[in-house]
């Protein structure tokens, strides 16, 4: 039985350019080129250049895009601009000397598994050999590790690619691919990694003969630094355990690694603002690439203006040509305002950050940054967090004293001796200060740790200290021993 009533709801939309803003906003600088490239590539409406757009037309523009969903018919004219300059006196780009580079540095290095492929075709295998240790090649992990059982790869051979072996025959294969450079790939652990590259240097050398005992014998002892097991063991001095130590520190736990690597160095890290101390005050900008020049097709204004000129009752084909074009612009328009909330977004945001961190900002001394969490930020701009957020958690300042993604100074707040409150990241400063000079024969203990704090006039628990040494990456005072 069909039953009608009344419901209130409260509902909350976003529209399209909202929702598009909120996809600008969390695209860093390097991903916002790539995407300002789709929409060009996508939508024959949207031009690089300087949009040269009166005002009055611009109001005009908008004010049929709020009106679009109110009515089916539209004023071409509010398209079309009588006071633009022509659009080949505008064509010629100029740059100066002073104008910031936008080509992104291409790295033309091989990765190491391009370089075992390479080496491969050195040896000589069957066919069958070949398809074997290119398989086992193409299960290296980035660092250059085998990880997977020879048992699951002959598996794979058999049913992927029709070729029997054995695992006699796929070991004599993984040696050889062991012998390749870089030193260690191939191996099944950081044992066995150290040991193919310990074994390559000159053996008749004490220490090196040494080091490659301790990898064989005593790896266990060796990975927890229990020094004096090792001592004991091979009856040496703690003078002969250093030389050895210093040897296999000079081994790369990660051969694959370092290839991949130099293919990144040229990868850094793009910001998205500039912050330069000039006269003793802070210069904020925003990168170039951040501020891309875009403007509305003026070929496309002349299609409708066409239209326009046009006497009569336009055909079916003609309107749906219209609507198509209206389509383009408005899409276009859409997208260049867009862009400008994100500038505007991303430099009022940076500012707050400014404010509240100024002492930080001129001096550099991050024992001075202050507790801030993404609220305070968020009733400053007067906007969402999750806006705040989005900017903080993807975008990179340069300051004199480095490059820092934003959410690196945000941080809670504590209570020290005499009841101020302090950034957590201060203490975590103080925390590693600490650690640096400690006496590495006699690493601190956690509870130490927190002794010292407390000393200091941060009285945090000693399981707090565990924390922020942990998120800090630095290891316990076992392993951070010395001898």
């Amino acid at each position: 039985m069909l039953k009608q009533s009344l419901q209130q709801k409260l509902l909350q939309k976003l529209s399209p350019q909202q929702i598009q803003l909120m996809k600008l906003l969390q695209v860093p600088t390097v991903a916002l080129e790539q995407r300002i490239k789709e929409e060009l590539e996508s939508n024959p409406a949207l031009e690089e250049g300087i949009d040269i757009e009166s005002k009055s037309d611009q109001e005009g523009l908008q004010d049929n895009l709020n009106e679009e969903n109110k009515r089916d018919d539209f004023d071409l004219s509010e398209y079309i601009s009588d006071d633009e300059v022509p659009s080949y006196k505008t064509s010629v780009r100029n740059s100066g000397h002073d104008e910031e580079d936008k080509s992104m540095p291409i790295s033309m290095g091989k990765t190491f598994h391009e370089a075992l492929f390479a080496q491969l075709g050195l040896l000589k295998l069957t066919e069958d050999e070949i398809t074997i240790a290119e398989n086992l090649i193409g299960n290296l992990d980035d660092a250059g590790y085998l990880r997977r059982e020879i048992e699951a790869i002959i598996d794979d051979l058999a049913f992927y690619q029709n070729v029997s072996t054995t695992e006699k025959e796929l070991h004599n294969l993984l040696s050889k691919i062991q012998e390749m450079e870089p030193a260690g790939v191939g191996a099944r652990d950081l044992q066995e990694c150290l040991l193919i590259q310990i074994k390559r240097k000159n053996r008749s050398d004490l220490n090196i003969y040494l080091a490659e005992k301790i990898l064989e014998k005593t790896f266990d002892e060796f990975t927890k630094k229990h020094y004096q097991k090792i001592i004991n063991k091979f009856e040496i001095t703690e003078d002969e355990l250093r030389l050895a130590l210093d040897e296999i520190l000079k081994l790369n736990p990660k051969p694959g690694g370092s290839m991949n690597e130099s293919q990144r160095i040229a990868q850094s890290i793009v910001p998205d603002f500039h912050l330069n101390i000039e006269d003793g005050k802070l210069q904020l900008s925003l990168n170039g690439r951040n501020a891309p020049e875009l403007k509305v097709s003026r070929d496309y204004k002349d299609l409708l203006k066409g239209y326009q000129a046009q006497k009569g009752e336009a055909s079916k084909a003609q309107k749906e040509a219209v609507m198509f074009v209206k389509q383009k612009l408005d899409s276009a328009k859409w997208f260049i305002d867009a862009i400008k909330q994100r500038q505007n977004t991303l430099l009022n945001t940076m500012q707050a950050i400014i404010d509240l961190q100024y002492d930080y900002f001129i001096t550099g001394d991050e024992t001075k940054i202050k507790p801030m969490i993404l609220k305070d930020i968020a009733d400053k701009i007067d906007m969402d967090i999750s806006t705040v957020s989005r900017v903080a958690n993807s975008k990179y300042i340069q300051t004199p004293y480095g490059t820092f993604l934003l959410k690196t100074f945000f941080s809670e707040s504590m209570q020290n001796a005499d009841g101020e409150e302090v950034s957590t990241r201060e203490i975590k400063k103080i925390l590693q200060d600490t650690i640096a000079v400690e006496d590495k024969k006699k690493p601190l203990t956690d509870e130490r740790l927190a002794g010292v704090l407390k000393e200091k006039g941060y009285p945090i628990a000693r399981r707090t200290v565990a924390k922020y040494r942990e998120q800090l990456s630095i290891p316990v005072g076992r392993l951070r021993k010395e001898i």
